[in-house]
């Protein structure tokens, strides 16, 4: 004969460990999904990163065609207002700074001092870059030229 409360205890008990075991089996899954999303988070800030650095290129490459611009206009609208060698002054400031911006641009971009996390998002490629940017350089220079040596025709 046995104990109705002994084996109501065993009952008792029984179930208490296959609740454990069930908890414990829920935790682990459930490691596992923190873990693969803080790995996923991780690849996300690495493309927000790469993005980040297209946006930084692109403003660089902005600034330094509107200083290029700039400084062609300067000879053009200041002509006949201030002294020649002012005009020629600004807007080779302007044309030397758009230059600076373009070899920034591809410096920026290309030598960022951490390595992030491998991202999904494509980089890119160095050699377009340097290739648009020194294009852009040449176009600053003879603007430069134009600038210092040209005449305005009115």
């Amino acid at each position: 004969m046995s104990n109705p409360k002994l084996v109501q205890s065993t009952d008792k008990l029984k179930e208490s460990a296959v609740k454990m075991k069930d908890s414990a089996a829920s935790m682990e899954r459930g490691s596992a999904r923190m873990e693969n999303s803080a790995d996923r988070r991780t690849e996300l800030a690495a493309d927000r990163t790469v993005f980040a650095a297209e946006r930084t290129y692109a403003a660089w490459v902005r600034t330094g065609l509107v200083a290029m611009a700039s400084g062609i206009g300067a000879k053009a609208l200041l002509e006949g207002i201030v002294p020649h060698w002012l005009i020629q002054a600004t807007g080779g400031v302007l044309i030397l700074f758009s230059v600076f911006c373009f070899a920034a641009a591809v410096w920026r971009n290309l030598y960022h001092p951490a390595t992030p996390p491998v991202p999904d998002a494509v980089r890119i490629h160095p050699a377009l870059l340097i290739a648009v940017n020194g294009f852009l350089i040449l176009v600053a220079l003879a603007a430069l030229i134009g600038v210092l040596f040209g005449h305005v025709v009115v």
